[in-house]
């Protein structure tokens, strides 16, 4: 009988094993946007601080609003990216924008708010994702997942390239990198720091990586983060000032 249970206990470890090697990008993302706050994201109202202006994200369910508040001498600019498209307002009267400057105000204000947000907006419709491998850094087990964008609904930079390190265990998102074309083309590798969770939403700062050679393959930062090999360029700090949570 002391033979069957430990039969019996080491069937059922080797079938929790297999099932955890078959996780699919999709359902590690998945994981860990539920870690990060889940559903909760969809019912926030978060305002914060970065480089001196002033965000604001509002979801209603599938609705969103994001913004950006910019205290001039002429008043206070809000620029505000949502469902039907963008405007911007001066004092709460609209301001005409042209239609070259409106893709890209868009998106710098997505940018900003997609990396403070991170990783709600990884299960876009737009996203791809592929597991490319496993790693280790610092002696810590890291999924390699690979995204990308559809051209359809991928925004005004859908030709970059991100990769996310997410930890085996803890489902939580420690490195992460990207390569981009506009202003002649670049590469980033963050490492995630000061992470803290606000009201059931989980917030992270990061240092800011690059290196020169444009050819550097994303999957291999890891290494040549550890090497050293890598140029600190900047922090990426956030002042989260509230998060409002509705029931």
């Amino acid at each position: 009988m002391k033979y069957l249970t430990f039969l019996l206990a080491v069937v059922l470890l080797t079938s929790c094993q297999k099932d955890d090697d078959k996780l699919t990008a999709e359902a590690i993302i998945s994981k860990t946007i539920e870690t990060a706050g889940g559903e909760r994201y969809k019912r926030a109202t978060i305002e914060f601080k970065f480089r001196d202006h002033v965000y604001k994200s509002t979801r209603r369910g599938g609705e969103f609003f994001l913004e950006r508040q910019i205290t001039d001498t002429i008043g206070i600019v809000r620029d505000v990216v949502s469902n039907t498209g963008y405007q911007r307002f001066l004092n709460d009267s609209i301001v005409t924008v042209p239609d070259s400057m409106k893709t890209r105000y868009a998106s710098s204000i997505n940018s900003v708010h997609y990396f403070a947000h991170l990783p709600y907006a990884l299960n876009d419709r737009a996203v791809n994702k592929e597991l490319t491998e496993e790693t280790v850094i610092k002696g810590q087990p890291y999924y390699k997942i690979k995204i990308t964008f559809q051209q359809e609904g991928g925004g005004a930079d859908h030709h970059d390239e991100f990769m996310y390190w997410i930890h085996k265990d803890n489902y939580t998102i420690d490195y992460l990198a990207y390569k981009f074309l506009v202003n002649y083309g670049g590469i980033r590798f963050r490492e995630a720091y000061n992470s803290r969770v606000i009201e059931g939403i989980r917030f992270s700062d990061y240092r800011n990586y690059t290196i020169d050679d444009f050819t550097t393959r994303l999957r291999d930062l890891d290494e040549l983060y550890e090497k050293g090999d890598l140029e600190l360029l900047s922090t990426i700090e956030t002042e989260v000032l509230s998060v409002q949570v509705k029931n």
